[in-house]
């Protein structure tokens, strides 16, 4: 990994929180040789393509609005949506190696994912769940109200490849987050976080160190 110069293309779609300690990493060379190519935002709004700005890295706004009103169903929207997608990423230069999906919630299809594992270029996803639990969207939700109503004591974070079964790619790292009993929602949400940007610095890295393996 010392030898060789890593791309990442990051995809978000809200904060940027997650980017921001990828982009910190690369700076402080806790990701050696590392560099934040490009970062694709689906929201408009979200505050990531500012951080991205702030960095000097080029962006993309690529939302499934537009494809949505121009197609007679949601799966050929989908469809149509994803494909452009990773035109837009292969079309890049320079090219990633590698793809961090970094609370981008937008789940994508074979259609994305096909093309993308043809041209060699790995996806890992950061999922605030440990694997096999709180699969999909308010994963921190889901896991708050199973400790307040059925006693559950933990849940967790892991970074994981991305194959098109949701948030059910090989784990690369994992990390168990205490559910402690009377606290809100809020606050576990926000000790989730701070595990989460250790995270994904440290499954970049992992899943960095493993291309051409």
């Amino acid at each position: 990994m010392a030898d060789t110069q890593h791309n990442l293309t990051v995809l978000i779609s809200g904060n940027g929180s997650n980017l921001q300690a990828l982009i910190d990493a690369c700076a402080s060379g806790a990701l050696p040789n590392t560099r934040i190519t490009h970062v694709i935002s689906n929201r408009k709004a979200a505050y990531g393509l500012e951080r991205a700005a702030k960095a000097s890295i080029p962006t993309t706004y690529h939302n499934l609005v537009p494809y949505k009103k121009s197609h007679p169903d949601t799966d050929s929207a989908r469809t149509a949506y994803d494909t452009d997608l990773a035109n837009i990423i292969l079309a890049l230069s320079p090219r990633p190696n590698l793809i961090v999906c970094a609370g981008w919630m937008h789940i994508v299809t074979p259609s994305f994912l096909t093309p993308i594992a043809n041209a060699g270029i790995k996806i890992i996803n950061l999922h605030p769940a440990l694997p096999g639990e709180f699969a999909g969207a308010d994963a921190i939700g889901r896991a708050w109200e199973a400790g307040q109503k059925e006693g559950l004591k933990r849940t967790g974070a892991m970074i994981h490849e991305v194959i098109a079964e949701v948030d059910a790619g090989e784990a690369i790292v994992t990390q168990e987050v205490e559910i402690r009993k009377g606290e809100s929602k809020d606050e576990l949400e926000e000790r989730m976080h701070k595990v989460e940007h250790g995270l994904i610095v440290e499954g970049t890295r992992r899943a960095l160190g493993g291309l051409g393996r």
